[in-house]
């Protein structure tokens, strides 16, 4: 896992040469394991005290069928991609004033681990 990490800041050494990279790389599997910090309000497949989350990549928020949304967050028109996750699970309050989540992930290597980790779970399961 280490050495895929430095491959990959590498990497993005070489295409963005003047330090603009995107940030860090996720790593899936990592994430799943931080994403158990979460499953006290979330899962992937049921809503909880916060929304399921398998099918985020690309939703509008608030737009779940069967979860409950605050005013804000069914206001905010955003849809979830790698940049607007980021930027929420970073401060949700801050990114979406009004909204009810509370619960921040402070380090942006354990968000980027999260959001691959939600990326790679994408499809609903059957």
């Amino acid at each position: 896992m280490r050495i895929i990490r430095i491959l990959a800041g590498l990497t993005a050494a070489c295409l963005f040469p003047g330090g603009a990279a995107a940030g860090p790389t996720g790593d899936a599997e990592r994430g799943a394991e931080v994403y158990r910090r979460c499953d006290g309000c979330h899962s992937l497949d049921s809503s909880r005290v916060g929304p399921a989350h398998r099918t985020v990549f690309g939703r509008t928020a608030g737009t779940l069928d069967g979860f409950i949304y605050s005013k804000a967050l069914k206001a905010s028109a955003l849809v979830w991609n790698a940049e607007t996750l980021d930027a929420w699970l970073a401060n949700p309050g801050k990114f979406v004033p009004g909204s009810r989540m509370g619960y921040r992930l402070s380090d942006p290597q354990d968000r980027a681990d999260v959001i691959e980790y939600l990326r790679s779970a994408g499809k609903p399961t059957q």
